[in-house]
């Protein structure tokens, strides 16, 4: 088994690290500067900046900030939100960023994830997917756009492979159902989407104890797992759920 990603996510708006339940009633979690070099800090394999206003307000993320955070971890940053050409993606990696991830972007416009993918490498192009469980058919998704905001009728597994032909060199994938409830991820679905790709898949939404993040793994076939509640707020700290997963046989970078 390879060596699998611990990720803090950092769900910024107004400058502000925010977090909610299933994508709404957000509350504050901090300065996105502040925790992001205390992740980096602790041992966190990557770290995630989702700038998750910038689609639905229709403008870029928040350059300066990017650069203050990127300026103080030391460890692959990604950073989305509102991303929607190359040059803009330019522009961030530019900033410091180590990969870039899109979403919305790519539903509407999938050669997208081509042209970044040659202009860049697909190491560096991380496709979002916000995915929303149907509830006429349970082993079924659909893919969600504009942070949550925006439901299409595009089949998540489907899209996934799709994403990975055009290039996507990983998937970050977030369960909306999941998301916030620190009840555990959607391995169902994580399950669906790993085994129908060949890219890393980064298992999103739900984390509350270091079980689930082993559950992710083991069941939901997840090569990283992504997390905000259970470190945000002081539930568990980056080195106790590594040091969990080690204990039960999962390899992880101490």
């Amino acid at each position: 088994m390879l060596t699998k990603r611990i990720i803090p996510c950092l769900d910024v708006k107004d400058n502000r690290v925010v977090k909610g339940i299933k994508f709404l009633n957000l509350r504050d979690a901090g300065d996105p500067v502040e925790l992001g070099a205390r992740y980096s800090d602790e041992g966190a394999d990557e770290l995630v900046f989702l700038d998750i206003t910038a689609t639905i307000r229709s403008r870029k993320t928040i350059i300066e900030l990017v650069e203050k955070v990127a300026e103080n971890v030391f460890i692959p940053f990604t950073v989305g939100g509102g991303i929607q050409t190359v040059e803009q993606m330019d522009t961030i990696l530019r900033s410091g960023a180590d990969k870039v991830s899109i979403n919305t972007a790519a539903v509407e416009k999938p050669k997208l994830l081509t042209e970044a993918a040659q202009r860049f490498g697909s190491q560096c192009v991380v496709l979002a997917i916000d995915a929303r469980r149907l509830q006429e058919q349970q082993d079924r998704w659909n893919v969600y756009v504009k942070a949550g905001s925006g439901p299409t009728e595009i089949d998540v597994v489907e899209w996934a492979v799709k994403a990975e032909k055009l290039g996507a060199g990983e998937i970050l994938l977030t369960s909306m159902d999941a998301d916030g409830t620190n009840t555990g991820y959607d391995n169902e679905l994580n399950k669906a989407v790993s085994r129908a790709v060949n890219i890393p898949v980064i298992a999103s939404g739900g984390a509350g104890k270091p079980e689930h993040l082993y559950d992710a793994i083991v069941d939901g076939g997840a090569d990283a797992v992504l997390m905000a509640s259970i470190t945000h707020f002081g539930n568990y700290t980056i080195r106790q759920m590594k040091e969990y997963l080690a204990g039960r046989g999962i390899p992880v970078r101490c």
